[in-house]
């Protein structure tokens, strides 16, 4: 009667993930550094990853709060050279149009600067530009005021002033001043400031800007104001067609001379660029974890090397060389994944902190944590893999002769 065949050895993956953390547990400190080193690539990627979703959140609601539904109107080059100009009823053409909801003016005042006082030199203008405002200009552009109040029909015709924020900046003129006690200087007479405004996102050129009401700026040159730049919105839905008639209706009779342009592009714009610098960063946040992995198959090679008597040993008691590729394969990968936990809870808290830090919504997508994981994962399986490899191949008697 034969003897019965004794069942094949077996590894479960409970049994596996239990001498491949035994292992670690021997070495704290190589592989704590070990870990490390994939953190850091870890961290790197899904902080960037993070920072630039925050970013891109941060620019979608500005946009959804100030609409992408602005157009602006601007004078381009004359057929004889030089600058043209909009015609001084282009506001109203542009108001027959069935498809716009609200259009404004702004008038540039040509050779007129304004200063802190009377006393400073006519050169330092601090390339600031004066302009006359129609009184619906704010609610056209999405401005709001930070102190004071904005321009109405009866201040339009004083010589009131109302400071975009740069320049109160630059005049020195904080917010609690701005209250009607302060004067400046302007195209040669006393002006009263009665507000300052926040920044325009949508329309900064009106940071730089002294703005007056149209009346007061008549008055102040003795002369009629011609717009110089038109803002103009619509529904969302027709954007595109006001934009392809907004130059023949605003100067019929040469609309070439007519630029057209959709301000929120701009902050579009920014975002393609903060993706482009996202890929580059993620590049380099790529390397740290290539070299991560490195360190992570360096340190598995030299616990192959000094653990030869532990692996000839478990051969010697039955072990099969799966059992050996196995351990060592889910020691790399464990040290890996604990590498990738930290650098993922590293990435978001950086994240956190620097969208709090400029007032961001925190967003952090859920397939970059995923990714992370399965980045770890696969750093650890090649990186472990030679290492694993090597110690399955060794002869139990090789590697207990060298004990």
């Amino acid at each position: 009667m034969s003897a019965a065949t004794p069942a094949p050895s077996r590894l479960r993956p409970r049994d596996t993930l239990r001498v491949a953390s035994s292992g670690l547990r021997a070495r704290p400190l190589r592989v704590v550094l070990s870990a490390l080193g994939i953190a850091v690539g870890i961290a790197a990627m899904v902080a960037v990853v993070g920072i630039s979703a925050s970013s891109r959140e941060e620019v979608n609601e500005r946009l959804r709060a100030l609409g992408t539904n602005l157009l602006t109107v601007t004078p381009g080059s004359a057929f004889t050279g030089g600058q043209a100009e909009l015609p001084a009823e282009s506001v109203d053409m542009v108001n027959r149009l069935e498809q716009v909801t609200s259009v404004t003016a702004v008038g540039t005042l040509a050779d007129t600067a304004v200063y802190r006082n009377d006393e400073i030199d006519e050169a330092e203008t601090n390339s600031i530009a004066v302009n006359a405002a129609r009184t619906d200009l704010l609610g056209t552009v999405g401005g709001t005021v930070a102190a004071g109040r904005w321009l109405d029909a009866a201040l339009g015709s004083y010589p009131t002033v109302v400071l975009g924020a740069t320049t109160a900046e630059l005049l020195g003129i904080s917010e609690e001043r701005a209250n009607g006690g302060v004067h400046v200087w302007l195209g040669g007479e006393w002006f009263t400031v009665v507000g300052i405004l926040d920044p325009v996102a949508l329309a900064p050129e009106l940071d730089s800007s002294a703005l007056i009401g149209w009346e007061a700026a008549e008055e102040l040159t003795g002369d009629e104001v011609t717009p110089s730049t038109l803002y103009e919105r619509s529904e969302e839905s027709a954007v595109e067609e006001v934009a392809q008639l907004l130059p023949a209706t605003v100067n019929p009779e040469l609309p070439s001379e007519v630029v057209v342009s959709r301000p929120s592009d701009a902050l579009a714009a920014q975002e393609a660029a903060d993706e482009t610098l996202t890929t580059l960063l993620l590049a380099l946040g790529g390397v740290s974890l290539l070299v991560g992995g490195i360190g992570v198959a360096n340190t598995m090679v030299i616990a192959v090397l000094e653990r030869r008597s532990e692996i000839g040993l478990r051969r010697a008691l039955g072990a099969t060389r799966a059992h050996i590729r196995r351990q060592f394969l889910g020691e790399s990968v464990l040290l890996a994944g604990l590498g990738g936990i930290g650098g993922a809870i590293i990435g978001g808290g950086v994240t956190m902190a620097f969208a709090a830090s400029r007032e961001w919504p925190f967003a952090l997508p859920l397939w970059v944590l995923g990714g992370a994981t399965g980045a770890t994962v696969l750093v650890g399986a090649l990186a472990g893999a030679y290492p694993a490899a090597r110690a399955a191949r060794m002869p139990p008697t090789a590697a207990l002769s060298t004990a």
